[in-house]
């Protein structure tokens, strides 16, 4: 059974820092992609960083320079450190496993930035 399990949102201040956390079972971690998206009301969701299972990472223009992501594959789990946050980051973070044609989510985690 997979199963990805979302950790480490809350409200912060602009200008803040978070660190997100994707902890997977029930797949081989290493051969999977990883990947972060968020979810604002009203508003689509959208790609924020991916990584490949060779550690290669890409980012969304608007996070570029702020956000890292980043796997343990001893720990299967994927990261996404958030720094100098804007609130324009709000949103629900959701973590993506991805291999081949199979694709997997978690539920979410609430990242609110505010003062």
């Amino acid at each position: 059974q997979v199963q990805l399990v979302e950790s480490g949102g809350g409200l912060v201040q602009p200008g803040g820092s978070l660190r997100l956390s994707c902890a997977a079972s029930g797949i081989i971690f290493r051969f999977y992609a990883m990947g972060w998206y968020r979810q604002a009301p009203g508003k689509q969701r959208e790609l924020v960083a991916t990584i490949t299972s060779g550690g290669s990472t890409n980012y969304a223009d608007s996070v570029k320079g702020r956000f890292t992501i980043s796997r343990d594959n001893a720990k299967n789990t994927v990261y996404l450190q958030m720094s100098s946050l804007k609130p324009d980051d709000t949103g629900v973070y959701y973590c993506n496993a991805i291999l081949m044609s199979a694709d997997y989510w978690g539920q979410g985690t609430q990242v609110t930035v505010s003062s």
